[in-house]
């Protein structure tokens, strides 16, 4: 934010004084504009961003305080000082009861006046400042987390602290439901535009005719329908980070723009020649085999190669099942409407354990969210579980039991720690006693 410029509109009916104001007022800090009335001023605050407006109580195309009421509820951090009359003195305290900063009487004091506008315009650099500070606090109390500790998560996690700092561009790849978005939103938490908002869209909403805009923006009467000047996502994510999902959806004629503003941090909006610098972090994700997607002409190829720089592949909820107990518990302390605890019983896991999850990681949240509505006495049992899962879970062949994941997941860990039983009781947070009871009971089966 620059607090060194600000801008300001200067509305009254009678020129004289608009000459005057735009004369006595004007620095190299302020970039003054005029409106001579209610329907010029509304134009103007649609077309440009203002910091202070100065405007005549009394203005011939409408009623006294009718305009600021407008303002005040269409815009947002801009501060109002009210010209007055000699006889307006108590309508301009309404005025300012209706969030005017402050008013100016006739003959002017153009000192006062001068003074009033740099402390109003104070109060507008700390009110969109504070606004920053709060968008910030809130997007570090809900910190993105991404659950598990199997081998493949140990991976990813390793791969993302990697790429984080760097510009380079990720395609997070994966089956629907793994948790790609999760995966993207961690390499922004982690990156230099971490205080900064992720810009996100999924490019299966684009409309083909307008995706072009809605990515670079486009100028007023630029196509049809296109009635107004409007920036796009490049804008919105100019010093943060962009996520385009299911990226395999982007039009083919739209992905050469796209390949080019990856390369040169530069775009032009729909119908306008110049072109705008920009910073962005992009990050991409898919659940398409893009490779095959190239070969049959139906993407860029130039695009995927640029784009698939550096791959993050997230596995199946089935290849990592040993994290499933871990998610379960993650949903039931998330989900739970109330903080109270959840527990689900050992025939409940072993039917979760042995199901296939085609939904991954969004069914199996899905599944817990419907079984605490169900939920008895905060205890989940098979009742609890959709008809069809049981079903399923029952026929599968080759079925896993709770105590098998466990071993499994523990005699990996030691593996891990080639052999080092501290390590790998210190990481499942266990003791080294516990830890051994079991291994002698594996053993022994």
């Amino acid at each position: 934010m620059d607090r060194d410029k600000y801008s300001v509109l200067i509305v009254d009916d009678e020129e004289s004084i608009r000459r005057l104001l735009q004369k006595e007022l004007a620095t190299s800090r302020r970039e003054l504009f005029v409106a001579a009335d209610a329907r010029e001023t509304m134009e103007m605050v649609r077309e440009h961003r203002f910091d202070i407006i100065i405007m005549d109580l009394r203005l011939p195309d409408v009623k006294e305080l009718e305009l600021l009421i407008k303002l005040k509820e269409t815009l947002a951090n801009v501060e109002i000082i009210m010209i007055t009359g000699h006889g307006d003195i108590d309508i301009a305290v309404d005025a300012m009861k209706l969030g005017a900063y402050d008013f100016i009487r006739k003959p002017f004091n153009l000192e006062r006046l001068d003074l009033v506008v740099e402390k109003a315009h104070h109060k507008v650099v700390l009110s969109r400042e504070n606004a920053v500070l709060r968008q910030r606090a809130e997007s570090k109390e809900s910190p993105v987390t991404y659950i598990g500790n199997s081998k493949s998560v140990r991976e990813i996690l390793f791969l993302v602290e990697k790429v984080a700092p760097a510009k380079i561009p990720v395609l997070i790849t994966g089956e629907s439901g793994v948790g790609k978005d999760v995966i993207a939103r961690l390499i922004h938490q982690r990156s230099a535009c971490a205080d900064s908002p992720m810009i996100i869209k999924n490019c299966a909403s684009l409309q083909k005719e307008l995706a072009r805009s809605e990515l670079f923006g486009h100028v007023k009467g630029s196509f049809t329908g296109a009635t107004d000047t409007r920036d796009g996502l490049m804008a919105f994510a100019h010093e943060s980070t962009l996520f385009l999902d299911e990226i395999g959806e982007l039009p083919l004629e739209v992905q050469a723009s796209l390949l080019r503003a990856l390369e040169t941090q530069t775009y032009r909006r729909v119908g306008e020649k110049e072109e705008r610098k920009v910073n962005i972090r992009f990050l991409f994700a898919t659940n398409r085999n893009l490779a095959e997607e190239v070969e049959r002409g139906r993407f860029n190829e130039a695009f995927f190669h640029r784009i698939n720089a550096f791959n993050i592949k997230v596995p199946m909820l089935s290849e990592r099942k040993e994290d499933l107990p871990l998610l379960v518990n993650y949903f039931l302390t998330t989900l739970s409407p109330d903080g109270s605890q959840y527990r689900v019983v050992d025939s409940a896991m072993n039917c979760l354990l042995r199901y296939d999850w085609p939904g991954n990681v969004r069914e199996l949240r899905n599944v817990i969210e419907r079984s605490i509505i169900l939920a008895e006495n905060y205890i989940i049992t098979e009742r609890c579980l959709p008809r069809e899962l049981v079903i399923q879970s029952e026929g599968n062949e080759d079925a896993l039991s709770l105590e098998s994941v466990e071993r499994k997941h523990i005699l990996k860990m030691l593996e891990f720690f080639d052999g080092n039983r501290q390590k790998t009781a210190d990481t499942l947070g266990i003791s080294r006693k516990t830890l051994y009871r079991k291994l002698v009971s594996y053993s022994a089966n």
